[in-house]
């Protein structure tokens, strides 16, 4: 099977959802070089490059430059999504998704609810999220809870190339909203990626790894992190099983309760802050439906109730660390 990097991956779904349904269109800023400006076209494919090499077999009728007015092309996006196109919009990072909240919340989510089940809307926003790359509090943010909050949207965080594509076709073959969030310190990493179509069911999660010990449930760039901490705690000899939800809304509930029911230890590794975030929801899911399988409390591995900070080395200090995972499995084994 080919290799390929996360970003490729997610070029490839885009281009052969194109290519299948004449009705996916791309829309965002700098999608194909920049709306109104002179230069050549397709020179960035986005502010990462994922839709690079998308307009030169398209055209500019399906791949569409917007102004820099998100609340603008979003509520564009969700309008032509209820009309019958199928959308799927960029946002260059997850923290200018507070400028279209309301085209998201009170109005894509809600089209099908308020019109009896006869809308559809087919609309993906992809955005990139998380810290890592020395961007600042405006750009690094890991806003995924905010949107698994909302009724009648769907919320992905893919690990790797393969459900990159999988679960990016899936987005845009779904008939409701989907927030799609890219991790930007991903988009280099490699792996095994069909050339085809093929699609990731949402709301199953990946046993990345089994294990008899403990649980840890990771989310987009913390499953390598929990990944590293497994390795050196099975050098140890202590077995960690690590799930990967892959989406936090549908959330796979019954194979994190499956697994916390064989260990009985449960880490969780998130990137979102400590209050309201993905790591509460789940221990509190945990808590109500998996109490008598618990053997120890649950910890939660995740930055501090702080501002991502722009100083390289305060900024590696608020990311968790595979060290802190180690530490909190040792902990919930000694309990």
């Amino acid at each position: 099977m080919p290799r390929k990097s996360f970003r490729h991956a997610l070029n490839e779904a885009l281009k052969l959802e194109m290519r299948r349904d004449d009705r996916v269109i791309i829309m965002g800023e700098d999608v194909t070089g920049g709306a109104g400006a002179s230069g050549e076209k397709d020179a960035w494919g986005g502010a990462f490059g994922v839709t690079k090499g998308i307009l030169g077999e398209f055209g500019s009728g399906r791949i569409l430059d917007t102004p820099i007015t998100e609340s603008a092309f979003i509520g564009a996006a969700a309008g032509a999504a209820a009309t019958g196109l199928r959308p799927v919009a960029e946002i260059m990072f997850v923290d200018f998704l507070g400028v279209c909240l309301d085209q998201i919340f009170n109005q894509a989510a809600k089209f099908r609810y308020m019109f009896g089940g006869k809308a559809v809307t087919p609309l993906v926003v992809r955005a990139t999220f998380g810290a890592g790359s020395r961007s600042a509090s405006q750009h690094s943010q890991a806003l995924y809870p905010i949107f698994t909050h909302i009724p009648g949207l769907k919320v992905v965080i893919p690990s790797n190339p393969y459900d990159a594509k999988g679960l990016l076709i899936q987005a845009i073959r779904d008939d409701d909203p989907v927030i799609f969030l890219e991790h930007k310190m991903l988009y280099e990493d490699m792996g095994e990626v069909p050339d085809g179509a093929y699609t990731v069911p949402f709301g199953e999660a990946r046993i990345v790894r089994e294990g008899r010990d403990a649980t840890i449930v990771a989310l987009g760039r913390m499953v390598k992190v929990a990944e590293e901490a497994a390795a050196k705690l099975a050098a140890a000899g202590i077995d960690c099983a690590i799930i990967d939800p892959r989406t936090t809304s549908p959330l796979d509930e019954d194979t994190i309760l499956d697994m916390v029911d064989e260990t009985g230890r449960l880490v969780i590794v998130d990137e979102s802050s400590p209050r309201c975030g993905m790591a509460a929801d789940i221990a509190s899911m945990v808590a109500e439906k998996g109490f008598g399988s618990l053997k120890a409390p649950i910890l939660k591995v995740t930055p501090p109730h702080a501002p991502v900070p722009y100083a390289p080395s305060l900024e590696t200090a608020y990311i968790p660390q595979p060290a802190q995972v180690e530490a909190a499995v040792r902990k919930v084994l000694e309990a």
